[in-house]
């Protein structure tokens, strides 16, 4: 199964990244790969909200739809991704958001993921794997149109590069 871990410094807060993140229906306008997304249901538990939703990734020839369950908690703030259906045997992201002071925040970023079929995995496992490095670069990037730009200090506790 692949993995990668980030945790990055930016400059927004945890409330207006946790926000940018759960806005799904934006993707395609700034997520690499990502075509389109479609919500299939959203439901509120309590304080969290639930959504089902449909992604297409697309590359070249390659076109591919998948659906998960994103739970959103902004007591937390956090938000979990589990895979539903599609060409995965497995994928599981996480998102974390702890403020460091009112205008800062620290964005914990997580996938796991394994395809379902080798011959997938063999096509497309480095696009992937490029494409995961780029996501914390892409909402920042995303905060940084909707919100305005920030300074920020550099990542605190990076894992892996990013680009």
């Amino acid at each position: 199964m692949k993995t990668f871990h980030t945790t990055r410094r930016v400059g927004h807060s945890a409330q207006n990244m946790f926000a940018l993140v759960a806005k799904v229906e934006e993707y395609p306008l700034f997520l690499p790969l990502c075509e389109s997304t479609a919500v299939r249901r959203r439901e509120n538990r309590g304080h969290r909200e639930v959504l089902i939703a449909d992604m297409t990734v697309a590359y070249k020839f390659f076109h591919e739809s998948f659906t998960t369950r994103a739970t959103f908690d902004p007591h937390a703030p956090s938000i979990l991704v589990e895979y539903l259906d599609g060409p995965f045997k497995h994928l599981e992201n996480r998102w974390r958001f702890h403020a460091v002071d009112p205008q800062t925040c620290e964005v914990d970023f997580f996938i796991a993921y394994e395809f379902a079929s080798r011959r997938m995995q063999l096509l497309m496992g480095a696009l992937f794997d490029k494409a995961f490095r780029k996501f914390v670069d892409a909402f920042e990037e995303r905060a940084d149109f909707v919100y305005g730009r920030r300074p920020h200090a550099p990542a605190a506790g990076t894992t892996a590069p990013l680009r």
